[in-house]
């Protein structure tokens, strides 16, 4: 074979080497995103908007938040500290209809409390949140939300609507975090999630049965009857929850 023949073979074999490095990067780099999409949903979205567009670098902050948090091991609220968190839940959302300004403010220290009481880091709350959003990424934006808008209530800094946004917002997360210990994922594995069970459903011999203040259907004046249904409530302006 002549060195120009011998030349050509090996620039394609180089070519073509490269070619598969670029394939097996792109489909890890593939591999890698789906899984995240798959862990954070929502979350993924809003930190590479955060990152100005720039997937690699949200990505691997979302990476480092699972090797530091992902074994974090949480412990679930013993009964009945879960009823009295429940109960204080329901007593700030009627709060709100005299103190909006102090309704926010309690819900926000409520819910770092109880982050705190299931394990997760309680020093700063960057860390928190960062720990709480690999378990909890469905919902973690709602704690964000209402931290922000407590912020900006002791400022004097946000109306009545903003103030009912952040406890509406807030309460999936409450939600997930209070929820019982049996009322894991479809399939008893992986983060804590919205696509976990419902909060405010028991399973019984009976079925499934709701057992939390405002977990049931809620009529347009926010004053129900029948199983499930409780009142919650009104805003200044006159909207319900």
């Amino acid at each position: 074979m002549s060195t120009g023949a011998i030349s050509i073979v090996v620039v394609v074999a180089v070519v073509l080497a490269a070619a598969l490095i670029i394939r097996v990067i792109r489909a890890g780099a593939g591999r890698r995103e789906r899984a995240l999409r798959r862990r954070f949903g929502p979350e993924y979205e809003l930190n590479v908007a955060q990152h100005a567009g720039d997937t690699k670098a949200a990505e691997r902050e979302l990476e480092e938040r699972v090797r530091l948090y992902g074994d974090l091991r949480t412990e679930p609220l013993p009964g009945e500290l879960r009823e009295r968190y429940v109960a204080e839940w329901a007593g700030i959302q009627e709060m709100f209809i005299e103190s909006p300004e102090h309704s926010v403010t309690g819900a926000d220290q409520l819910l770092a409390r109880l982050a705190h009481d299931r394990g997760y880091p309680s020093g700063r709350y960057e860390e928190q949140v960062a720990a709480l959003s690999v378990h909890h990424a469905e919902h973690i934006q709602g704690y964000r939300q209402i931290h922000d808008t407590a912020a900006r209530a002791r400022e004097g800094r946000a109306d009545t609507e903003e103030l009912r946004e952040a406890v509406v917002h807030a309460r999936p997360f409450f939600e997930d975090l209070v929820r019982p210990p049996h009322h894991g994922s479809p399939t008893g594995t992986g983060p804590e999630t919205a696509r976990q069970q419902h909060y405010g459903e028991r399973r019984d011999e009976s079925g499934l049965r709701k057992w939390l203040p405002g977990s049931g259907t809620r009529t347009g004046t926010g004053t129900g009857t029948g199983t499930g249904r409780t009142r919650f409530g009104h805003t200044r302006k006159g909207g319900a929850w």
